[in-house]
């Protein structure tokens, strides 16, 4: 007789409210990338949402000291341990799963994440004013000074699912004493629920730190309740929050290279390559657009010489590179590429949807070659390595170049390069062989986060020695 094997035990992952973890009645199934069945999240209602993020609103939060040391704790407990009973290794193959991000980049992206973490006390004072001091009983206040204040005390978090390193985007938060309440995405919320509950481990309070998972009717109210809010989403994200002073938008990333008549291509094309593929396409900061002052198409064929052979593999395999999707999905974004790609070249093949056989799919590179710098397809934006190749002249100016969030340059002209870092839609630059995924703790993605959240307060206050 054959005894039937049992299936195995779904993650069950509560709401983490300010009296611990919270069971709703109110579940959702989080589905791998093939339809089966991974875990249950709860959803909580709107009244929970508002009575967790009250009990935020009047919560003090730790000294200086304490929150150093939790984040500290926390970064190398989230990259490597046990949290919640769940070990590392277990949690890297979760988020594979979900995500369809291949498992290596899981493990690098989740890596940064805690080493930002034990870094993001050190990384928040970088955005301090040189001339502001941390608070008001600083010998420089007794004859005025500038105090470098919060401008509320709860930040909302509106989490997006495309890659984990997103989540070193609100830690800063933390180490400015914040009180931080993240709604995670429902497609892959195992990053934010690790590192929350991590932080709890290393030291921060429930009434300190939430995750509140909730449906689309219940989402508004966490960023209603909050003094000022992050929200992660598509340019419909911007255009809802753009507007406003207390909702910081992080929207499509539009990341570029612009390749010089001084830059040697053969030379720069790791670079480029890396740019557009590393951590499968997946993040704002990969390319998706080359600029080439000259003739592009020998820049495309190159690229896509290279992008040509990766191989469409599981998610969970140690080989894979490339981004996986439920396959009914993949078709959908394929479908949309094919309705915006207009008069462009296709230099790999007429679809990127790469059947796995399991109900996913593997989303191929694409490589496009466009007419001219102006073109509209070199604004798509898509989370797998597709990238669009354009010529650009000096005539054209560095109008094609703006609404980026990172732009690397190769070439030696330093004149461009002082235009470049002075327009203020390129929010950071590149100069030579750093690819635009490049980056490290201290130095801003967006901008320091800490310019949103902080400002500069004038304090004199009596020597007390006269």
């Amino acid at each position: 007789m054959t005894v039937p094997t049992a299936s195995p035990a779904l993650m069950e992952l509560a709401a983490l409210g300010p009296r611990g973890p919270y069971v709703s009645r109110n579940r959702e199934l989080v589905a791998d990338v093939r339809g089966g069945p991974l875990a249950e999240l709860s959803l909580v209602p709107a009244l929970f949402v508002q009575r967790a993020m009250r009990t935020l609103s009047k919560a003090e939060s730790p000294g200086e000291s304490d929150r150093e040391a939790a984040l500290t704790q926390a970064g190398p407990l989230f990259s490597t341990g046990v949290v919640g009973g769940v070990s590392a290794e277990e949690y890297h193959r979760a988020v594979a799963a979900a995500s369809g991000m291949p498992i290596t980049f899981v493990r690098t992206a989740s890596q940064g994440v805690g080493d930002y973490a034990a870094a993001a006390f050190d990384a928040a004072r970088m955005a301090r004013p040189v001339g502001a001091v941390s608070g008001w009983r600083a010998p420089a206040a007794r004859s005025g000074a500038a105090v470098w204040v919060r401008r509320g005390d709860v930040l909302a978090v509106h989490a997006p699912a495309n890659t984990p390193a997103v989540h070193s985007a609100w830690l800063d938060a933390l180490a400015l004493g914040y009180r931080v309440a993240v709604r995670p995405s429902r497609r892959e919320p195992f990053t934010p629920h690790r590192l929350v509950t991590a932080l709890r481990e290393s030291g921060f309070g429930p009434d300190q730190l939430l995750l509140l998972p909730t449906d689309h009717a219940a989402a508004d109210g966490i960023i209603a309740e909050a003094d000022v809010a992050l929200a992660f989403g598509g340019d419909a994200v911007v255009g809802k929050y753009g507007a406003g002073p207390m909702v910081l938008p992080q929207g499509p990333g539009r990341s570029k290279i612009l390749l010089t008549s001084g830059a040697d291509v053969d030379r720069h094309l790791d670079t480029v390559v890396e740019s557009v593929a590393d951590q499968a396409g997946t993040g704002c900061v990969n390319a998706t657009a080359v600029f080439v002052e000259g003739d592009p198409a020998p820049v495309a064929e190159a690229i896509a010489a290279r992008l040509a052979d990766a191989p469409a593999l599981p998610p969970e395999d140690e080989r894979a590179v490339l981004p996986v999707r439920a396959e009914s999905d993949a078709r959908d974004i394929d479908e949309f590429l094919r309705s915006r790609r207009g008069d462009a070249r296709s230099l790999l093949g007429d679809t990127v949807v790469a059947p796995l056989g399991d109900g996913s799919a593997a989303l191929r590179p694409a490589v496009f070659l466009v007419d001219r710098a102006d073109a509209p397809q070199a604004r798509i934006e898509l989370g797998f390595p597709c990238v669009w190749v354009a010529p650009w002249t000096r005539q054209d100016g560095i109008a094609p170049l703006r609404d980026t969030l990172v732009l690397t340059v190769l070439g030696d002209d330093e004149a461009l390069v002082d235009r470049l870092v002075a327009e203020p839609s390129i929010r950071n630059v590149h100069v030579g062989d750093h690819p635009t995924t490049w980056s490290r703790p201290g130095v801003p993605h967006d901008g320091y986060l800490g310019e949103f959240l902080m400002r500069a307060k004038t304090v004199i206050r009596d020597d007390p020695g006269r």
